[in-house]
């Protein structure tokens, strides 16, 4: 039976940076990926924006998703302007439940940017309450809560990010760096420019793309080497030592419990 691995990101790219190693490794295992992004990016740049950037940011999500065979859906509703509001959580159950995950991703709710921190929370708030018959009651619940975790990253407080599992995605790299290529208004235009480094993102495409290795490889190799020995835990002291790029991910305690045998069928088990 083929699992199903339901992401929720703020904007469109997010889904892609946080997971989209695991998300190649799923569909590599004829695995079921669908990628949400709850904005439409309509204000992520520094030249253009509205309903222009927001139909480009769409093309440019549905090229990265082609990349690997996903699903990618951009919900309508403004950059930099999302709410935790009644009409987006059950917009969001009722999401969950036709899909029907296996797993759930998404941000952490504590978080430079409102939309990451209010997409965390809408995801918390439509957890429990897909398994609840009287709300959104013309999609029908579902049975039981799906597992769900939050994506890396890197702030402190309250806590920092405790990582239950560490996915070897060497075998994807290449893939994750496509996908995040086909975003060029963000990681070659908006980011770059936000970042001050406009000036040296090369003009050649072929350029363009070992540029960008350069900038986001960094990355995946420092999620890999903080979590070391979660790593050797998990894929054994030779494998571990030597995995070179890694996605990790915390538990919600918002959704069900992740056994050892769920973290083999949903991790491990595509990543070894």
């Amino acid at each position: 039976m083929p699992l199903k691995l339901l992401v929720f990101g703020a904007h469109p790219d997010d889904c892609d940076i946080q997971t989209g190693g695991l998300a190649a490794l799923y569909n590599k295992h004829g695995h079921q990926v669908k990628f949400v992004s709850m904005t439409n990016g309509d204000a992520g740049h520094h030249q253009m924006g509205g309903a222009s950037l927001a139909q480009r940011r769409n093309s440019e999500a549905q090229a990265a998703a082609n990349v690997i065979g996903i699903e990618y859906q951009l919900l309508d509703n403004g950059d930099g302007r999302l709410e935790p509001t009644l009409e987006n959580r059950y917009q969001t159950i009722e999401l969950i439940r036709q899909f029907n995950p296996d797993l759930v991703l998404t941000h952490r709710p504590n978080d430079y940017h409102p939309d990451h921190r209010y997409t965390s929370i809408i995801v918390q708030d439509a957890a429990y309450m897909v398994t609840v018959p009287n709300i959104c009651p013309f999609v029908r619940h579902l049975d039981q809560n799906p597992i769900i975790m939050y994506t890396y990253d890197r702030f402190s407080k309250p806590y920092p990010f405790q990582p239950d599992v560490a996915v070897n995605i060497d075998s994807v790299i290449e893939q994750k760096l496509d996908m995040l290529h086909c975003h060029e208004s963000q990681f070659y235009e908006w980011l770059p420019f936000n970042a001050g480094k406009l000036d040296e993102v090369p003009p050649n495409p072929i350029d363009r793309r070992k540029w960008l290795a350069e900038q986001r490889l960094s990355r995946f190799k420092q999620i890999a080497d903080e979590h070391r020995d979660l790593l050797i835990k998990l894929y054994g002291q030779d494998k571990g030592e030597n995995i070179q790029y890694a996605e990790a991910f915390e538990t919600s305690e918002y959704g069900s419990h992740l056994t050892e045998e769920k973290r083999e069928e949903l991790f491990l088990s595509i990543s070894a």
